[in-house]
């Protein structure tokens, strides 16, 4: 209940004792929220049997199973920490990101331990529990307490990867308190309610699923139940199935669900809401047609406060408006604010180079508690006093704030900007395309080129020169933002979140075994198939202009 706000994850927990509303559903069990208490209590003491000196890290590498809902709770409880592993990481970076957060504890599965076994993680047999182990069962038995509360506002409760879709993967500090200010404030903009069944189809090791559901629904005691991993054929049986009122997505899980085939009874669901980010203006409004809910397209970060207030009257693609005076878009150099966008007839912004800048909010050092033994992060984050999103926005002139990408998503062309990201949602329209990342690769004489990768359900039947001509019929995407390079996909590579991972596609270039296809545009819009001899007489142009160090292979 909100009218007594707590200030830290472990009360709200105790607020729930004795509450028998069901609190966790999976397809095989319910557990009321008294019992998840209880359950987490239980972990806890379990873990504070192993409990060394120093910061008590637990690193959770599971799928979204009740003992990860069960671990958040231990942890709040026993003032430890929870480290969400990300199970899509490379087996070494998984050694790394087990040395780099200092764990102390793992807490995982068979099939996650035959992947750490080998690994230099610093941690010997007895330090990992395995949670489909009938000793781990057992265990947990024998450690059932009376739930009591070790942990406050001021202790360190989660360490959340980012994502990485654009660099290396930071663990940024989450504590009790700044946790339970997040859930108030998610129960308040997105209208959570003790009667809503929260669907949690994004991995628990993000801050999407932890900060926008499983929170809020505490705070409230909504119901929450899980699916293992995101599925679209399966995301309308377990909506139906659960009864589910309310979800979160990123862009690329929406724009799979949207590439699923339509029937008539799609919105036979009880889904009003769902909140998700980076999601197509198209996609948002074929979920809204389909399902019959609406949906909450919003901007957010591990790291970062709320910068955006939601308004009705937002236009297509816009978040809303600035949460506060002390949010906006500003020049990196020169710290001046930009000046306001004038969109086009499409909502294509006029003035670029004028009014695309990097969203701060001049507030935000408050609320930012930075990453984990990472200074120079911290540094690059907090800068002048306020907190730099490291992301590219504009504010239109009736005030209205949108996302233009990341601060990697220029690409300069001839000379001027372009957002990738403005691409991407003209690519996104084509009803082929399920899901697109735009990037700059070099070119061969001066700035960049853009390359664009789209996924696809049949790559070798993608009608290349339908495609060509539906890109020449867009008025929105000018001459320098066609897509030079297009690489053809069945699978883009993502993170463990399902955002694309843009930093390896940029990485890999023209280099991939996918097909790729050149812009030719001569007597007509064509893509032609980038051979074997044209990668040659390609890289050989960079080398001709003195170049050839750029495409780093």
């Amino acid at each position: 209940m909100t009218d007594h706000l707590r200030t830290d994850i472990a009360t709200m927990l105790l607020d729930r004792l004795g509450d028998d509303r069901p609190g966790l559903l999976s397809r095989t069990a319910t557990w009321t929220w008294d019992e998840v208490v209880r359950e987490s209590a239980a972990r806890a003491a379990l873990a504070r049997e192993v409990r060394r000196d120093g910061p008590f890290h637990i690193g959770v590498l599971l799928e979204n199973v009740p003992d990860f809902v069960f671990w958040l709770g231990a942890a709040a409880l026993a003032g430890a920490t929870v480290v969400g592993i990300n199970p899509t990481r490379g087996t070494e970076q998984l050694g790394a990101d087990i040395r780099y957060t200092d764990c102390q504890l793992i807490v995982t599965d068979a099939a996650g331990f035959e992947r750490l076994r080998d690994l230099d993680t610093g941690l010997t047999r007895d330090r990992f529990l395995l949670v489909d182990d009938p000793e781990y069962v057992r265990a947990v038995r024998e450690h059932r307490c009376e739930p009591e509360a070790a942990g406050g506002p001021d202790s360190l409760l989660l360490l959340l990867f980012t994502s990485g879709t654009t660099g290396m993967s930071k663990a940024v500090k989450c504590s009790q308190g700044r946790l339970s200010r997040v859930a108030y404030a998610a129960v308040a903009k997105f209208g959570h309610i003790r009667e809503d069944v929260e669907y949690c189809c994004m991995p628990l090791f993000h801050g999407n699923a932890i900060m926008a559901l499983w929170s809020p629904a505490l705070a409230v005691g909504a119901t929450v139940c899980l699916t293992p991993k995101f599925s679209a054929s399966q995301f309308l049986p377990d909506v139906r199935y659960y009864g589910a009122t309310f979800f979160t997505y990123v862009g690329k899980a929406l724009g799979y669900l949207m590439a699923t085939p339509e029937t008539p009874e799609d919105s036979d669901n009880r889904l009003t809401r769902g909140f998700g980010t980076e999601a197509s203006t198209a996609d948002q409004a074929e979920f809204r047609r389909r399902f019959g809910a609406e949906l909450f397209e919003g901007y957010g970060s591990s790291e970062g406060s709320g910068m955006v207030a939601l308004d009705p009257q937002s236009p297509p693609g816009a978040l809303g408006r600035p949460a506060h005076a002390g949010v906006a878009v500003v020049h990196p150099d020169t710290l001046t604010e930009c000046v306001r966008a004038e969109l086009d007839e499409y909502g294509r912004v006029r003035n670029p180079d004028e009014a695309i800048g990097e969203m701060v909010d001049k507030a935000g050092a408050l609320s930012f508690e930075g990453y984990y033994k990472n200074d120079a992060a911290d540094a690059e984050r907090i800068r002048n006093g306020w907190y730099w999103t490291g992301d590219l926005g504009y504010i239109d002139t009736g005030g209205f704030l949108y996302f233009a990408g990341r601060k990697g998503d220029w690409i300069r062309v001839d000379g001027e900007n372009t957002s990738a990201l403005m691409i991407e949602r003209v690519l996104r329209r084509h009803p082929a395309v399920i899901a697109a990342a735009v990037y700059g690769v070099p070119d061969p004489r001066s700035g960049d080129q853009v390359m664009a990768a789209v996924e696809v359900a049949d790559p070798a039947g993608f009608d290349l020169l339908e495609f060509a001509e539906f890109l020449c019929a867009q008025d929105d995407l000018g001459a320098k933002g066609t897509p030079r390079l297009l690489r053809v996909s069945a699978n883009l590579p993502v993170t463990g979140s399902n955002k694309v991972l843009k930093r390896q596609l940029q990485e890999q270039a023209w280099r991939t075994e996918d097909a790729v296809y050149h812009w030719s545009g001569r007597g007509g819009p064509e893509y032609a198939a980038l051979t074997v001899g044209g990668r040659s007489a390609l890289e050989a142009e960079f080398a001709a202009h003195g170049r050839r160090r750029l495409l780093g292979a």
